[in-house]
């Protein structure tokens, strides 16, 4: 299915086109049929010639009713843009065009309508609205002559609706879902009903979504969903579709402008930065906004950065993404005031001096579409999801000057400076403690922040260091011990000349060796540790094996004792260090075999 809105000056046939190509009565309320005035958004649809299905949106031309309209075209990706031949260019038709032009609408038909009416042709009619929307996406629209009342012209006017929705951008049916809701209702036996326009994703029964309202956001389940009044299971992009909720709140608690969204897919937001597209300039609006996007009318508080571009606060958070079109209008005003496009949907804090006109320096050189390189530069690291969600495009593919880490973007500056800092941090800390185990981990994620600290391990890896046991440390640790020194070179030439002459406890207390001084010789290869305060040479083991091999397998404890020339309280654990490694294995409580 393709959705069109209408557009147009009141009173100009916007209805009465629709009704004749569709067979259906858009206007919905019996006051809109009483007084032949559309009040509120009409739907209706049809198939094309091409088998094609066609879904109108039927918008209020009259200018009391232009936030209804204004809802009906904010999600629509095509218009018929109506002109009656008879009376021409109209007020409204500038505010509409203003409209399509501020949404970047740019695929549409131009319609004449009451072609019955004017015998003297259409030709300066048409002259004009080509003149009025130069400048705007329909500037070259093909352009349609009808007359509802004879027929004529409504078959060249489907031909030119197959062309145009032949070339509208391929819709996304894998895309996450955001639909802005137009009317809600109760049924009977069904419960709450909302509808809307999909223009992208897929909606399935039984789907999870996030209702995002006025006040709140919360789960909601798909009961049933209709598309062109027909129960379907599942609904892709574009259509108009009605949602039957499970669960949730009542109709009478849901409204136009709150929307349904995947999950947690979409950013929900109340501060953006934006670009004014059309119309005033910033710095000539007043500061107190209703904001238009979808079928939402937000007030907001503009804090302009210059005349091009401004920090919008909305008066409550919605689901935005880059590149959002808005419309903007003064608080009571029947008119459009200007169009904007949103840069950033994650602004950063303005506080001092200066801040607004360099933030306008920064958004001159934004892309709507956002730019990853950009986006990872201002952040230092952020994840991949968090750019999706935001809709920064070109996410395929990582940018030059970012360095990826699985689910982590890292601009390439500041992963150097991070592997800087962290090597500087530990170089010092060892320069002061020999003794030291080496950087904590919560010392290196405090340097790091935290970014930093969920890429650790890459950091360390890059700054040529080691991790280890929760201490961050240099990969050769240092062989001078400082004031240890001393007593650990005593230690290792006692135990060069006797391999396994252990020393007690007491004798380590007189050279100054406590737990922490021998875990410091440890680290930089010069001791080993065994259990019971057993310190040994590193190669003691293989020396202990060559003697142990040479006796009758399987050996004893006290044949191992008395070929190493020791005493129980160090073969013990020498023992089960070696079992421990697989070189020998114990077969009962005396007796073990090498392996």
């Amino acid at each position: 299915m393709f959705v069109v809105a209408t557009a147009g000056h009141v009173d100009h046939g916007k209805s009465t086109l629709v009704r004749a190509l569709t067979g259906m009565e858009p206007d919905r309320w019996a006051e809109e049929r009483r007084r032949g005035l559309t009040i509120d958004l009409g739907f209706a649809w049809t198939r094309l010639a091409s088998g094609r299905d066609v879904a109108f949106v039927d918008v209020p031309g009259h200018e009391r009713f232009l936030g209804n309209m204004l809802a009906g075209l904010g999600p629509a990706p095509a218009v018929c843009f109506v002109v009656a031949a008879d009376e021409g260019w109209q007020a409204q038709s500038s505010d509409h065009r203003d409209a399509i032009a501020a949404l970047g609408i740019s695929h549409g038909i131009v319609v004449l309508t009451r072609s019955d009416r004017a015998p003297g042709g259409t030709d300066e009619v048409l002259a004009r609205v080509r003149a009025e929307l130069d400048g705007t996406g329909l500037r070259d629209a093909p352009a349609v002559t009808v007359s509802a009342v004879d027929g004529s012209g409504l078959d060249e006017l489907r031909n030119a609706l197959d062309d145009m929705v032949a070339s509208l951008p391929e819709p996304e049916p894998d895309a996450r879902v955001r639909l802005w809701i137009d009317r809600s209702f109760s049924i009977s036996g069904a419960g709450t009903v909302v509808t809307g326009t999909l223009t992208a994703g897929t909606l399935t029964e039984g789907n999870r979504l996030l209702l995002v309202r006025h006040n709140d956001a919360g789960q909601v389940s798909v009961r049933a969903l209709h598309s062109c009044n027909l129960a379907v299971g599942s609904v892709g992009p574009t259509s108009r579709v009605a949602v039957n909720f499970r669960s949730g709140p009542s109709a009478d608690a849901i409204h136009r402008g709150d929307v349904l969204i995947t999950g947690d897919s979409w950013p929900v937001v109340d501060t953006v930065d934006v670009r004014r597209t059309m119309g005033a300039s910033f710095t000539d609006v007043p500061t107190q906004l209703l904001v238009h996007i979808g079928t939402a009318a937000v007030p907001c508080r503009m804090r302009p950065l210059g005349a091009g571009h401004a920090r919008l606060t909305l008066g409550r958070r919605v689901p935005l993404e880059l590149g959002d079109r808005m419309v903007l209008r003064a608080a009571g005003s029947r008119s459009v005031l200007a169009g904007a496009q949103i840069l950033d949907v994650e602004p950063p804090a303005l506080g001092r001096r200066g801040d607004s006109r360099r933030r306008a320096d920064v958004l001159a050189a934004m892309s709507p579409n956002g730019n990853g390189l950009t986006e990872v530069a201002r952040r230092g690291a952020v994840r991949v999801e968090q750019l999706r969600r935001m809709g920064v495009s070109g996410l395929a593919r990582v940018p030059d000057g970012v360095k990826a880490f699985g689910e982590w973007w890292v601009h390439a500056p500041v992963f150097d400076t991070w592997a800087r800092r962290l090597r500087s941090a530990v170089e010092q800390l060892v320069e002061k403690d020999p003794l030291a185990a080496g950087l904590s981990r919560g010392a290196a994620q405090d340097l790091l922040g935290p970014a930093g600290s969920a890429l650790l391990e890459a950091v360390v890896r890059e700054a040529g260091l080691t991790y280890r046991a929760g201490f961050v440390n240099l990969p050769r640790p240092p062989q001078n011990l400082g004031a240890a020194e001393a007593g650990i070179r005593v230690l290792e030439n006692r135990l060069k000349i006797a391999p396994f002459a252990a020393a007690e406890a007491h004798e380590l207390k007189d050279l100054g060796l406590g737990t922490r001084e021998l875990a410091a010789a440890e680290r930089s290869g010069r001791l080993l540790r065994l259990d019971d305060g057993v310190v040994l040479l590193p190669g003691a083991p293989a020396l202990a094996m060559r003697e142990i091999a040479a006796l009758p397998q399987p050996f004893t404890t006290s044949e191992a004792r008395k070929a190493l020339g020791t005493t129980r309280r160090v073969v013990i654990p020498l023992l089960e260090y070696l079992d421990g490694r697989g070189w020998t294995r114990r077969l009962d409580a005396t007796r073990r075999t090498v392996t």
